[in-house]
């Protein structure tokens, strides 16, 4: 057994984690009990609970907010990482710390996808944070794995697919218009969990960069109709192009992710896109039905 801090306890992802890893000693946090952002926060909870590890879910994550709330961003994404990195040095308690695809800008060719030793580039606000709170770890001098996901959903929270669902049932003769040139790897937050949960288990837990997404991809158009039909709702849903829905914050075209440095180590255990969606319809069903209507 060992000790895990968990920061963002309150999220999707941090609501999974503490489920997962419920057979160690767990201390779950998030605001107002811990600021990431403060030194001060940080190191009086790691002095009390001495954590062998620390599993950073906390993030800011309101992508087309973030064009206009770029301090506060950058203060949670990268100034964060930061304080837990130096935090975990000084403690010498292993930290994982999860990123995004939108480190990346997308223009790529599909179904090429984009690998942990592709270069960077970050086309927003949202991504360029991300990305400094990685660099901010990697040149820390603490034990760390760094996790991209991308396209995350579950049980907890506002995501894609309960917006989906929403709709669907609130007028289910209304064509859904959903974008259907934009690829990505949708990611159950409870098959990332068990993944971080791999990770921190390990005798010896593996350090560098990861990515951590579903097996296979599909666009926002095919991952909305394959939930809707596993569902078995009435629904009308129609493909549309980027072009069609503009938002603030630029999403990347190719948002897809390899798992090529976990494969290497023999330490995958994501599934395909579509079993992990199937899997999560099966548990969750009754429940994000009475959360719709």
């Amino acid at each position: 057994m060992s000790r895990i801090l968990i920061a963002g306890c309150n999220g999707q992802l941090g609501h999974d984690c503490v489920a997962t890893l419920a057979a160690h000693e767990i201390l779950a946090l998030d605001v107002p009990r811990i600021d990431i952002t403060s030194a001060a926060s940080v190191r009086s909870h790691l002095a009390d609970f001495h954590p062998d590890a620390v599993v950073n879910c906390a993030a800011y994550t309101a992508v087309d907010k973030a064009e206009s709330d770029a301090a506060l961003c950058r203060a949670v994404n990268a100034e964060g990482p930061r304080v837990l990195a130096e935090a975990c040095r000084e403690s010498g308690a292993y930290l994982v710390h999860v990123s995004t695809d939108y480190v990346f800008d997308g223009r790529r060719e599909p179904p090429r996808p984009w690998l942990e030793t592709d270069t960077p580039g970050p086309a927003t606000v949202y991504g360029q944070t991300k990305l400094e709170g990685e660099q901010a770890i990697a040149a820390s001098g603490c034990r760390h794995a760094i996790l991209r996901t991308a396209w995350l959903y579950g049980a907890h929270g506002k995501n894609f697919p309960k917006t989906m669902l929403r709709l669907a049932l609130a007028n289910p003769e209304k064509p859904l218009r959903v974008v259907a040139d934009q690829f990505g790897c949708p990611t159950w937050s409870d098959r990332l969990a068990r993944q971080i949960k791999t990770l921190v288990e390990q005798p010896e837990p593996p350090q560098g960069l990861f990515h951590a997404v579903a097996l296979g991809h599909t666009t926002w158009h095919g991952f909305a109709s394959e939930f809707l039909r596993l569902m078995d709702v009435p629904h009308t849903i129609v493909p549309c192009s980027t072009a069609e829905y503009p938002t603030p914050a630029k999403r990347p075209a190719n948002s897809i992710l390899e798992d090529a440095a976990l494969a290497a180590l023999g330490l995958c255990v994501m599934d395909d896109w579509r079993a992990a969606l199937a899997a999560y319809v099966a548990a969750h069903r009754d429940a994000l039905l009475a959360e719709a209507r």
